[in-house]
C-alpha cells in the first residue's frame, strides 16, 4: 500500500528544483551527500531513538545520553568516518552531551593556547577519549566579565607547582557542560599569581577525577547543578559546579603558548601574539551562527508543514475550511522566519570563510582585520541567536494549541536552544562590543583611516548622511541597490548619532553607561545590514537549478523588507525613507508573500530534515498529523492504567463523602 502524503498537492505547486535547493542549502553537493547519509544513518538506528525523551526522569535521561554517546563513538570507529562525517553524525544524534564540550571547547582550547609540547602530550589522549575534558571558565559570581573571575592559581617555587584554589563561594565554577558527572579533566581559568603579583586570568589543565574509579581527586568538590528549563531538552547535559581546596598541579599544566611562568616564578610573555586567542573565539561563534540556521529551519519546517495541514474557518456551503497557511496573518508571521533561516544559513557560510581568512592572517602576524572580524563574530552571534530563540517560540504559537504538546517538538527545541543567547557571550554584552567597534571606527574617520570589510560603508558616511531613498513605486523595493543603501544609511546615521551623543559626556565610559540602549540599537542595525548584504552577495553567485535563484531572491527581499517593516521607526526617524516609502515596502512585502506561498512546503523540504531529526508529530513529512497525534496520546505514562494510581487514596473518598453544612 502506497504511504499517504498529505502534502503531495502542495509539493506539486513548487516552481523550482527542490533537489538543487537542497544542495544550495547544504553548501555543496559533497556536503549534502555527507549530511544526507548521516541523517539517515542516525534515523535508522534504534539506539538513537528519541521520541520518549521528554518522559524520562533526569537520571534515565542522563544514562540514555551516556549510551547514545558511547554508541556514536562506536559507530564512528566501525564506519571509519572522516572528521567531517563524524561531526555531522554527532549533529544528527541531536542530544546535548558532554562530548560537545570535549570536542568543541576542551580540545580547541589546548590547540589554541597550548605549546607544541603540551599539544603532543594532551591531544592524542583527548582525541582517543582516554581523557574527557570540559571548559571551566564561568563562575557562580562571574560569567561575561572574564577578568572578574575569582579562582586563583598561585605559583609555589619550592615545589614547582601551581596551587588552584576557590577562595569564595562565588568563585565556584558553575555551568560548564560535561563537568558535573563525566569529565576527567578541565581547562580551568584562574587568576595567575606569582612573584607577588596578579597577572590576570590564564588557562590551566587540571585533572578532576581518578582514571581508575572516576572518583574526585583530593581537594576537589564537583557535582551537577540541577534541573534546567524544560523537559528533556538540555537536561541531558551534566552542567556542573566545581570548587578547589588548594589543589596542586605541575607548572607545565599552565597553557603556555602565549605566556609562561619560569621555574623561578617569573612571568614571561611569549613571542606568540596574544591576538591568536581570538581565532578560537571566532571559530566557536561562527559555529553558533551556523547552528542558528539549523535550529530555526527545524522550527519553521514544523510550523510550515502544520500550517498547510491545519484548516480553520472560511468554509462555504459545506466545503472544506481554509488552510491556516493561506491567511495573510499567518504568512506575515511565518514567511519572514522562513526567509531568516536561509539568511542565517548564508551568513553562516560566509563566517566560515571569514574564520579561515582571519586564521591565515593571524598565523602571518597580520592583525589588520581582527577588530572588524571580532565585531562580526560577536554581533552575528548575538543577532542570530536572539532572533532564532524568538522565532522558535513564534513557531510554537503559529501551531496553536497543539504546538504546546511535547510531541510537537517545539517546546523541547526552544528549551534546548535558548541557552545560546547567554553562553559564549551574553547577547547584550556582545552588541555593546560591536558598538565600541563602530564608535572607534567613526572616530578614526577624521584622521583619514578608512574602514574595511563589513564596516567599509562607513567610509561613505558623508554620502549616507545626505542620501535620499529613490523609491517611488512598491516594485522599486525589489532593487538590491535601493535596499542596501537604505540599510547602510540607517546604520550609519544611528552610529553617527551615538557618536555625537558620546562627545557631550565628560568621559567615554560615562557616555557608554548613559546611552547604552541606543548603542545596542545601532549595533543591531549594523549586524542586520551585514546579513542582508551577505544574502545579496549569495544571489550574485552562480546558482544552478530551475527557479532556485528566483525563490532565493524572493526570500532575500522578504527578509530585508520584513526587517524594514519591523524597524520602520529607525528608518523614518533617521530620514532614510519617508512614511510613504515605508508603506510601499509593506505593499511589496504582501506581494512577496503571495509568491512564496505556493513554494512554502518545497522550501522547507529543501532543508532535508528527516522525521527523526525534526522529532515532531506536527512537522512529519507525510503530513498525517491527526493520526499521529492520536497515537502519540496513548504513549503517555498516565495511560498505562485505565484507573489512575491514587484513585483509592484520593479520588474515591472525595467522590463518596457526604458534605454536611457547617456553621462557623
Amino acid at each position: 500500500m502506497e504511504p499517504l502524503d498529505y502534502h503531495a498537492e502542495e509539493r506539486s505547486k513548487a516552481s523550482f528544483d527542490v533537489e538543487e535547493m537542497k544542495i544550495v542549502w547544504a553548501g555543496s553537493r559533497h556536503a549534502f551527500e555527507i549530511s544526507d547519509r548521516a541523517a539517515r544513518l542516525v534515523a535508522s538506528d534504534p539506539v538513537f531513538q528519541k521520541d520518549n525523551r521528554t518522559m524520562l526522569s533526569r537520571k534515565e535521561l542522563f544514562k540514555d545520553t551516556l549510551r547514545k554517546t558511547a554508541h556514536a563513538v562506536k559507530r564512528t570507529i566501525e564506519l571509519n568516518l572522516s572528521e567531517e562525517e563524524t561531526h555531522t553524525l554527532w549533529f544528527y544524534v541531536d542530544q546535548p552531551a558532554y562530548a560537545n564540550l570535549h570536542w568543541g571547547m576542551f580540545i580547541p582550547a589546548i590547540e589554541g593556547q597550548g605549546t607544541e609540547k603540551q599539544k603532543q602530550k594532551w591531544l592524542p589522549m583527548a582525541h582517543n577519549m582516554q581523557i574527557i575534558g570540559c571548559y571551566a571558565q564561568t563562575e557562580l559570581g562571574h560569567g561575561s566579565n572574564v577578568q572578574g573571575l575569582e579562582t586563583t592559581a598561585t605559583f609555589d617555587p619550592q615545589t614547582d607547582e601551581f596551587v588552584i584554589h576557590s577562595p569564595t563561594l562565588t568563585s565556584s565554577k558553575w555551568w560548564p557542560g560535561g563537568l558535573g558527572k563525566v569529565s576527567t579533566h578541565a581547562v580551568v581559568y584562574a587568576r595567575l599569581r606569582t612573584d607577588g603579583q596578579d597577572y590576570g586570568v590564564h588557562g590551566f589543565i587540571v585533572q578532576l577525577r581518578s582514571l581508575d574509579d572516576h572518583s574526585p581527586l583530593p581537594g576537589i568538590t564537583v557535582g551537577d547543578i540541577g534541573m534546567k528549563f524544560g523537559s528533556g531538552a538540555y537536561n541531558s547535559m551534566d552542567n556542573g559546579l566545581l570548587r578547589f581546596d588548594h589543589v596542586r598541579i605541575p607548572r607545565n599544566q599552565m597553557l603556555m603558548r602565549l605566556s609562561q611562568v619560569t621555574r623561578e616564578g617569573k612571568y614571561v610573555q611569549s613571542d606568540v601574539p596574544r591576538q591568536l586567542v581570538y581565532g578560537t573565539m571566532v571559530y566557536v561563534r561562527q559555529i553558533i551562527v551556523s547552528e542558528a540556521s539549523c535550529a530555526l529551519s527545524r522550527a519553521v519546517c514544523i510550523a510550515t508543514r502544520y500550517s498547510a495541514v491545519r484548516r480553520q474557518f472560511g468554509s462555504e456551503n459545506g466545503g472544506p475550511e481554509t488552510q491556516v497557511i493561506n491567511y495573510k496573518t499567518q504568512q506575515s508571521r511565518l514567511f519572514p522566519l522562513l526567509a531568516s533561516a536561509y539568511a542565517f544559513r548564508f551568513v553562516g557560510e560566509w563566517m566560515k570563510w571569514l574564520y579561515t581568512d582571519v586564521s591565515k592572517r593571524l598565523q602571518a602576524n597580520d592583525f589588520s582585520t581582527l577588530p572588524e572580524v571580532h565585531a562580526c563574530a560577536a554581533g552575528l552571534k548575538s543577532i542570530t541567536t536572539s532572533a532564532t530563540a524568538d522565532a522558535i517560540e513564534e513557531c510554537r504559537k503559529l501551531c496553536g494549541g497543539h504546538g504546546y504538546l511535547s510531541c510537537s517538538g517545539l517546546p523541547e527545541l526552544f528549551a534546548v536552544y535558548i541557552p545560546n543567547c547567554t553562553y559564549e557571550g551574553d547577547n547584550i554584552v556582545m552588541l555593546l562590543q560591536v558598538a565600541r567597534f563602530l564608535m572607534k571606527t567613526i572616530s578614526r574617520l577624521v584622521s583619514g583611516k578608512m574602514p574595511i570589510g563589513t564596516a567599509a560603508y562607513l567610509g561613505r558616511v558623508e554620502h549616507l548622511m545626505q542620501c535620499h531613498c529613490e523609491v517611488q513605486r512598491a516594485e522599486d523595493w525589489l532593487k538590491h541597490s535601493i535596499i542596501l543603501e537604505a540599510f547602510e544609511a540607517r546604520s550609519a546615521r544611528m552610529s553617527v548619532a551615538c557618536a555625537e551623543s558620546l562627545s557631550r559626556f565628560s568621559t567615554p565610559e560615562e557616555g557608554f553607561g548613559e546611552i547604552s540602549a541606543d548603542l545596542v540599537e545601532a549595533a543591531v542595525a549594523h549586524c542586520q545590514l551585514i546579513i542582508v548584504s551577505k544574502f545579496i552577495e549569495k544571489l550574485q553567485q552562480d546558482i544552478p537549478g530551475k527557479g532556485v535563484k528566483t525563490q532565493l531572491e524572493n526570500l532575500c527581499n522578504v527578509y530585508a523588507l520584513s526587517l524594514l517593516h519591523k524597524h520602520l521607526g529607525d528608518f523614518v526617524s533617521t530620514g532614510c525613507i519617508t512614511p510613504k516609502q515605508g508603506a510601499l515596502a509593506n505593499e511589496q512585502l504582501r506581494s512577496l508573500y503571495s509568491q512564496v506561498r505556493p513554494n512554502a512546503i518545497a522550501l522547507v523540504d529543501a532543508f532535508n530534515h528527516t522525521d527523526h531529526y525534526l522529532g515532531s508529530v506536527l512537522g512529519c513529512y507525510d503530513g498525517n498529523v491527526y493520526q499521529k497525534l492520536y497515537e502519540e496520546a496513548w504513549k503517555s505514562p498516565l495511560n498505562d492504567t485505565v484507573v489512575p494510581d491514587g484513585y483509592d487514596e484520593y479520588i474515591r473518598p472525595l467522590l463518596k463523602q457526604h458534605f454536611r453544612t457547617a456553621r462557623l
